[in-house]
């Protein structure tokens, strides 16, 4: 109880400052789960025109997307950067997406959770955060997304050691919090928002972050940047 509280006091402080953050953007739940798989190592702006791109050429459905040769595929997503290892591992989602539900995405809904995880996790291209972004934002599973800005704040603030592994960070908050989708949802957007807006990779701005300093009984969780 004592760690819940904490995860929802920090959570409940970015959102009274930076209100709702309405993620994942995407029309359909085959849409979001692209973008996943696209935005890996580049920024949402870049992954906007590519899918811009799909939607122009009429192909952002999977059967569509299937269909197209590579050299067509890797140059309507050539924005989104490394675009022919991402047309390789948009296959290998296919692959996997024609074999599970015959390119149905709704009738993944139907898998329990941890299977369907390691499923995707043995598709080639997809780790842990775009296997758990698939689940969280496309198909309403509550399995929590963890990226470096999650690491970031949490190791600033002493919540974890730095050498904690992405099952490490995924489960502090899956055991802590309920199976909420929107609380889910709505943590790791705050998360990376926060970290976009005060917790910088060199010069944090923890004098006025929504998270500023949090003391928890005789734990000094104040910001150790």
């Amino acid at each position: 109880m004592k760690r819940q509280a904490l995860l929802l006091n920090f959570y409940h402080a970015m959102l009274a400052e930076l209100g709702p953050s309405h993620w994942w953007p995407g029309q359909t739940p085959f849409e979001i789960a692209l973008g996943a798989i696209l935005t890996q190592n580049t920024n949402w702006t870049n992954v906007e025109k590519a899918l811009h791109n799909l939607r122009s050429s009429n192909v952002l459905q999977p059967d569509a997307l299937n269909a197209l040769g590579d050299d067509e595929l890797e140059t309507l997503i050539r924005p989104a950067g490394f675009f022919r290892i991402k047309t390789k591992r948009i296959r290998n989602f296919l692959r996997f997406l024609g074999e599970e539900s015959a390119f149905e995405m709704d009738l993944l809904r139907f898998q329990d959770m941890n299977l369907l995880r390691d499923k995707l996790l043995e598709t080639s291209g997809i780790g842990p955060e775009t296997a758990d972004s698939i689940l969280l934002y496309a198909l309403s599973y509550p399995s929590f997304v963890v990226d470096a800005y999650t690491w970031r704040i949490l190791t600033r603030h002493a919540l974890i050691p730095e050498d904690a592994t992405y099952d490490e960070i995924r489960s502090l908050f899956m055991d802590a919090l309920p199976e909420d989708v929107s609380l889910f949802q709505e943590y790791h957007a705050l998360l990376v928002r926060t970290a976009q807006g005060w917790c910088y990779k060199k010069k944090p701005l923890c004098s006025n972050c929504p998270l500023g300093i949090f003391i928890d009984g005789n734990l000094d969780l104040s910001c150790k940047n």
